[in-house]
């Protein structure tokens, strides 16, 4: 695994070089260092680092607080605050930054470590989160959505053509997708994926059951049979009459 880059942002150069010995110690790699704000942000847009260690009190014009919110606007990379003061007022003002640890001087090795690897951790996650629900309102979005869908599987989003979609079944709070060679188990209700699936291509035949027209093979009254022996699915007898309203019956 690449190791981490670390810009270490601090004004006391005794301090700043024991920090940047730590991290080195540690397997992180010193990016680069700072004593004042202004040259943070700098070297913080030229560097790209995963993480900026930031000493709140810095000399010059800007704060540390001052400049974390430069930094997290242009970079959105995380920001961990060393500080000796930890008064209220102090912690107020850098919340509003929504700072990714807090480590209060004079500080351990361990709560370099702790806290850089809590906060990558963190920042990893949400991330993914980000980039999940922007590729859902990509979908939604997109005018082709009836041709797929995307199905939460193990942390990834799975592409699923709505074509191999045989049934889909309703388990207590949870409801199976299930495709040819495949299934899916996601945190569902019935209503939700009958709203995402095409009414065109899909209906409704019983309360725990959805299945894609074109793969019916037969029907049983009062079953359902799939193509491919998938399975037997019984007809719900509210579900019955849109049934044979939906069929091309000769």
């Amino acid at each position: 695994m690449a190791k981490k880059n670390i810009l270490v942002v601090e004004d006391e150069s005794i301090v700043s070089k024991d920090i940047q010995h730590s991290l080195t110690k540690l397997g992180y790699n010193v990016a680069g260092s700072s004593s004042t704000g202004e040259k943070a942000i700098d070297l913080a847009l030229e560097l790209k680092p995963d993480l900026v260690l930031m000493d709140i009190m810095l000399k010059g014009k800007l704060t540390g607080i001052d400049a974390a919110n430069e930094i997290k606007k242009a970079l959105k990379i995380p920001v961990i605050f060393l500080t000796a003061y930890a008064d209220d007022a102090t912690l107020d003002k850098a919340k509003i930054t929504e700072p990714y640890g807090y480590i209060i001087k004079p500080f351990k090795e361990i709560d370099i470590h702790t806290s850089i690897e809590m906060a990558l951790y963190k920042h990893e996650k949400e991330s993914e989160l980000i980039k999940e629900r922007d590729l859902l309102y990509s979908i939604v979005e997109s005018k082709e959505t009836d041709d797929f869908i995307f199905v939460k599987s193990n942390s990834r989003l799975v592409k699923l053509k709505t074509s191999d979609i045989y049934y889909v079944e309703a388990l207590k709070d949870y409801v199976v997708i299930n495709a040819l060679t495949t299934r899916f188990t996601i945190h569902s209700t019935m209503k939700d994926i009958e709203r995402k699936l095409s009414s065109e291509e899909f209906i409704r035949v019983h309360r725990s059951f959805i299945v894609r027209m074109d793969k019916i093979a037969a029907i049983e009254q009062p079953n359902i049979i799939l193509e491919n022996d998938k399975k037997v699915i019984p007809i719900g007898g509210s579900y019955k009459e849109d049934l044979q309203n939906r069929i091309n019956l000769v």
